[in-house]
């Protein structure tokens, strides 16, 4: 199969963290060829989808003394062009949130590709419709208490109600701006405000899970169905547990709870077109869906001995076939 991937520029990405770069490797490993474009090089020629596309060899990470080893360099790129991306098996939207402008045209080029021709994961619709705090809502059976608002007084009254309470940025990525708030906080009243933008923009607050203390699950679905799970702890007096906050990872399985969770939630993920995702579960929770570029795979694979790259190309080799 020829791939291609909608990833942000590739010098920028760390191979031996980015989920990313797994599946490439994977590709390539299997026997496909891969190719590279970002948000900014689509364009729509004659009601079409193109891209400026550019293959890419890659020398693939070794796992040595429980770490990732990278050579340097560790890509190649040749044979430029311009193509539509129907030219392509599948492409893979992988540019990292957050969902900007930008990112959101970059979703209405991704409709002008024939998916009776080449499969887009994630489903450009499919992630213009699932804002990665909000989509969490629809699954009430399976969310700690949550409210979203632009309210100060509502807020408030919430926390109050709830105790203690975790503040969530709609539209921002890795832990950003997220705000631990209690009732008695002196500096309540402005955080609420610098959050909303004086009360312009909603924001989500949930109710605190103390289990959060234990870690922040992150598992990942495939076509609906988990097939690995990492925990996320957080480090020193940081309450944030994202990678991307200075967090460490840790084995963790998938419970029974959660193994229901996924069942449930697996008939939207494929009504929309959401193949590859990533769920934050804290004490049973469902907090978050990651739907842009879910990411975990080299830490899984590092701490369990798995491959799921392969995993994922082999379900798209599979689906090819059927199609």
């Amino acid at each position: 199969m020829k791939l291609a991937f909608i990833i942000d520029p590739i010098a920028r990405l760390d191979p031996g963290h980015d989920t990313s770069v797994a599946l490439m490797e994977a590709a390539q490993a299997l026997g496909h060829s891969v190719w590279i474009t970002q948000a900014n090089l689509l364009s729509v020629v004659a009601g079409k989808a193109w891209a400026v596309l550019e293959r890419v060899q890659l020398k693939p990470v070794q796992l040595a003394q429980g770490r990732w080893v990278v050579e340097n360099p560790w890509f190649e790129l040749s044979d430029r062009t311009f193509a539509p991306l129907e030219s392509m098996d599948a492409v893979f939207m992988r540019t990292d949130p957050p969902v900007t402008v930008s990112y959101l045209y970059a979703t209405y080029i991704l409709d002008y590709i024939d998916s009776a021709k080449t499969l887009v994961i994630n489903d450009p619709q499919g992630i213009r419709a699932a804002n990665e705090k909000m989509y969490a809502l629809q699954f009430s059976d399976w969310i700690p208490e949550t409210i979203v608002s632009s309210n100060k007084q509502t807020i408030r009254e919430f926390v109050e109600a709830q105790g203690a309470a975790i503040l969530k940025p709609l539209g921002n990525k890795a832990g950003e701006g997220i705000l631990y708030l209690e009732a008695g906080d002196r500096n309540f009243n402005s955080m609420v405000e610098l959050s909303t933008l004086q009360g312009s923009v909603p924001v989500m607050v949930q109710t605190y899970l103390p289990a959060a203390k234990e870690g922040d699950k992150r598992i990942i679905l495939l076509n609906g169905k988990p097939i690995g799970a990492l925990n996320r702890l957080s480090s020193g007096n940081e309450f944030r547990n994202n990678m991307a906050a200075g967090g460490t990872v840790a084995q963790i399985g998938i419970t029974e709870r959660e193994q229901s969770m996924c069942a449930d939630i697996a008939k939207k993920l494929h009504q929309d077109g959401l193949y590859f995702v990533g769920i934050d579960v804290i004490g049973g929770y469902l907090t978050e869906v990651n739907v842009t570029s879910p990411t975990g795979i080299r830490e899984i694979d590092r701490l369990e001995g798995t491959r799921l790259g392969e995993q994922v190309i082999q379900w798209l080799e599979l689906k090819a076939v059927r199609a």
